[in-house]
């Protein structure tokens, strides 16, 4: 080996070890355990992709978990539902559905009415979202679910068909153990304030806008 190599293996040992001094006293620091409060936000493409990972790695764990889906899809009562791409469960409207509302230890609803724009019917949109709000708030009750996934709860609060207070009441009053993760673009700065992590998602570039359909497996 020679000196220039030495040196190099050397330099990186020390930068390692330095590094690794770090991670120990941070983790070290981290002395307890809480329920925390994730929101997913921003314009970029994969907040709920994010959020039903967790909903596996939580499943994964033998913990029992709570969706509320507020805008995609819709409700539970609503007519003609469709099944994804013709498989999964019958009458699931995105993938995710399909594959984790069977799970014996999922406690799935789906709560809005598809997208703001297709309603167009303010008072509507409000009282499908109060009444979304009183399931969710069942679910925010339950000290055995482990993990609750608010899915697009961030568009009833930028609407104003939801008290953002209420949200935060509710949330607060959970079990000490549970998880919460809300998604959805601009999430107000109240609820960034009182959530433990918050990611922000950046579109750069997106297939949509080259006119690529929705793809099923990907999109949906």
């Amino acid at each position: 080996m020679t000196m220039k190599a030495t040196d190099r293996e050397q330099r990186h040992q020390a930068r390692m070890q330095r590094k690794k001094a770090v991670v120990d006293a941070a983790i070290e620091r981290a002395d307890r355990d809480q329920g925390l409060l994730l929101v997913l936000t921003g314009n970029g493409k994969g907040k709920s992709s994010s959020a039903f990972g967790m909903v596996a790695r939580a499943l994964g764990h033998g913990m029992k978990v709570g969706v509320a889906q507020f805008i995609k899809g819709r409700s539970d009562d609503a007519q003609g539902r469709v099944s994804v791409a013709g498989g999964g469960m019958p009458g699931a409207t995105t993938g995710e559905e399909g594959f984790f509302r069977a799970h014996p230890n999922v406690r799935w609803h789906v709560l809005g009415e598809g997208f703001t724009w297709e309603t167009q019917n303010l008072a509507r949109d409000t009282e499908t979202a109060q009444r979304g709000w009183a399931v969710a708030r069942e679910l925010l009750r339950d000290a055995s679910l482990g993990l609750v996934v608010l899915d697009e709860l961030t568009y009833p609060l930028k609407y104003g068909w939801l008290s953002i207070e209420t949200v935060l009441e509710d949330l607060a009053s959970r079990p000490p153990m549970q998880h919460v993760v809300i998604t959805g673009r601009a999430a107000p700065e109240a609820l960034i304030e009182a959530a433990d992590t918050v990611s922000e998602l950046r579109d750069v570039k997106h297939a949509f806008r080259a006119g690529v359909r929705t793809q099923k497996g990907v999109d949906l």
